[in-house]
């Protein structure tokens, strides 16, 4: 912590707050070894060919926009699509408007790889979120949209000034 005196009630919001925030890091650490031991795909392979497999993109999307949409990194993002590239079930093509673009799109394997994993899928959500009513779902939909809001708007510029000073 930093030299300022924080208050109980602020000891007992930050412990709250770390513990909210170390079970979404060990939730989203729990998925991503429970993907590939279950269903035999990576969480990040999971995420990008369910973002290719959206009716609004079934003719593709640009890098940029799937690095967006994903949140990944170009440089993790272009790690992925290679692999999945030499899987064959992707591909990137140059967009025809504009070469510098690259689309990125299922490949017909790719989306047989996609459809033979929505059974998996769909148990896995089951189990997953067994004992959670439908407004649980709903509501913790909400507020983990809610907090991926905020933390894009996350900065500690103040904080550093403020430290510096």
């Amino acid at each position: 912590m930093t030299s300022k005196r924080i208050t109980e009630v602020d000891q007992s919001l930050y412990a709250v707050h770390n513990r909210l925030f170390f079970r979404l890091f060990q939730a989203g650490i729990i998925l991503d070894r429970q993907s590939s031991k279950e269903m035999g795909v990576s969480t990040a392979h999971w995420s990008v060919l369910g973002a290719l497999s959206r009716e609004v993109v079934k003719q593709g999307m640009s890098f940029s926009d799937l690095t967006h949409y994903l949140g990944f990194s170009r440089q993790n993002l272009d790690g992925i699509l290679k692999r999945l590239e030499r899987e064959e079930y992707v591909m990137r093509n140059s967009d025809q408007q504009d070469r510098r673009i690259k689309i990125v799109q299922l490949t017909e394997k790719g989306w047989t790889y996609w459809i033979s994993l929505q059974e998996k899928t769909y148990e896995f959500y089951r189990q997953a979120l067994a004992g959670l009513s439908l407004d649980d779902k709903v509501a913790f939909l909400h507020l983990i949209n809610k907090i991926n809001q905020n933390m894009h708007t996350v900065t500690l510029q103040q904080l550093q000034q403020n430290e510096s000073n």
